[in-house]
């Protein structure tokens, strides 16, 4: 049966990096990842086919996208085309951010 509404402890979880954790759920053309990142945690550089974008929800964290980088702190927003490299550092405490991806992401289910 399909829910409307998605608790936290429903969600897929995974860690994708050491201290990187995501809870994600998905509708049928979207996916929307919760992301928590411990002080100091990595998401290393990577690339993926499917467009990205995010709110960061508390912390401070270094985004680096293409040849951008930039200090991101909550209530600011990222977006990422599909096949740009990115990567993410926590610095300042912990991270929580809002990740939404088109197509979904099989391997986040």
């Amino acid at each position: 049966m399909f829910s409307y509404f998605v608790d936290k402890k429903d969600c897929s979880h995974h860690e994708i990096f050491p201290g990187v954790h995501i809870y994600t759920t998905a509708c049928q053309q979207m996916m929307l990842s919760l992301v928590e990142m411990e002080p100091g945690a990595v998401v290393e550089q990577h690339s993926h086919p499917h467009e990205q974008m995010g709110l960061m929800l508390e912390g401070v964290a270094d985004f680096t996208i293409g040849d951008q980088t930039r200090r991101v702190r909550a209530g600011e927003m990222w977006r990422i085309p599909g096949g740009v490299v990115h990567k993410v550092v926590a610095v300042d405490g912990t991270v929580r951010a809002l990740d939404v991806f088109n197509p979904i992401r099989d391997d986040y289910l």
